[in-house]
């Protein structure tokens, strides 16, 4: 694969009276940061020739940014892993994770993250750069990951995120069966009090959070309903569908955090299928899915 990421622009007609650094801001979306590193290794240039960003566009000259320099990833360990890759190109890796492995290292996960295993794949590839998810899981959620080769589509995707063109849809299988068969919880989340890690519903100090849902199938069992939901976020706040959903009384099967433990299943039932987004360079928009784990699918009888 070929890992020279650079990005080219032809300027037109109706960017005269503007400058190479203005073009490079409004219409390739670069931030001023990452320019001032690319103008400081000398990497933007001009009908293939280094120039100064400052001068002024001339139509039909061609500026690229080169973006292919090597960078220090040395802070990631490699470590050899199974990735499940799903979509991959010059620009990007889309990686369906397993529930139990967390997407980054942590004083508990130095070796054996999801970023780990990126590391060691970008190291067989000969591409060295930094490992930069964009989105993020939790340990025992499974689902789709992107990561961006470089610091030019991590920016482009994380105004995507902020803008909603970046968007995730997950499967949960939640306890109990739904009044309401499809709705919107709009509820604020914060960290509960007294602990560093579980968050809850606060009407007086929690962040605007929302979360789209569908019932998809309910299950009947002897002793025990629950039903399969689709849920979209507007908001990405941490366990915000586990909380949101244990709110309204249905905590996700498996969430010992936010519900009880069960036999059905040793993890919470939740899994990211579904990222849309519009590629950075290509300007493609891309809907990838992945299916639901053999611990879920087992539990309910749906083609998702």
């Amino acid at each position: 694969m070929n890992f020279l990421m650079k990005i080219t622009y032809t300027i037109t007609a109706q960017d005269a009276g503007q400058t190479i650094h203005q073009i490079l801001q409004s219409k390739l979306l670069f931030s001023t940061r990452l320019l001032q590193k690319l103008i400081q290794e000398q990497h933007i240039y001009l009908n293939n020739t280094p120039i100064d960003t400052r001068m002024m566009a001339i139509p039909h000259e061609v500026i690229t940014a080169d973006l292919s320099s090597p960078e220090d990833n040395s802070h990631v360990v490699p470590t050899a892993m199974d990735l499940s890759i799903v979509y991959e190109d010059e620009w990007m890796l889309i990686v369906n994770k397993p529930a139990g492995t967390p997407t980054h290292p942590s004083m508990l996960h130095y070796q054996d993250s999801l970023s780990n295993g990126v590391r060691y794949y970008f190291d067989s590839l000969q591409l060295h750069k930094k490992i930069r998810p964009v989105n993020r899981l939790d340990t025992n959620t499974s689902g789709l990951v992107l990561f961006a080769k470089c610091e030019y589509i991590q920016e482009c995707l994380t105004k995507q995120k902020a803008n909603g063109q970046f968007t995730k849809k997950y499967l949960a299988i939640a306890s109990g069966l739904f009044k309401q068969k499809q709705g919107t919880i709009e509820l604020p989340i914060g960290r509960k009090e007294g602990s560093i890690i579980e968050r809850c519903v606060d009407f007086e100090h929690g962040q605007p959070s929302i979360t789209h849902y569908e019932v998809l199938q309910e299950i009947h069992q002897e002793e025990e309903n629950y039903s399969l939901v689709c849920c979209s976020l507007e908001t990405g706040r941490t366990h915000q569908i586990r909380v949101h959903m244990a709110y309204l009384g249905h905590s996700l099967l498996g969430d010992t955090l936010y519900g009880t433990s069960t036999d059905l299943i040793n993890r919470q039932a939740l899994h990211c299928y579904e990222l849309s987004f519009l590629h950075p360079v290509t300007k493609i928009p891309y809907t990838l899915t992945c299916p639901l784990p053999i611990e879920m699918k087992q539990l309910c009888n749906h083609p998702l």
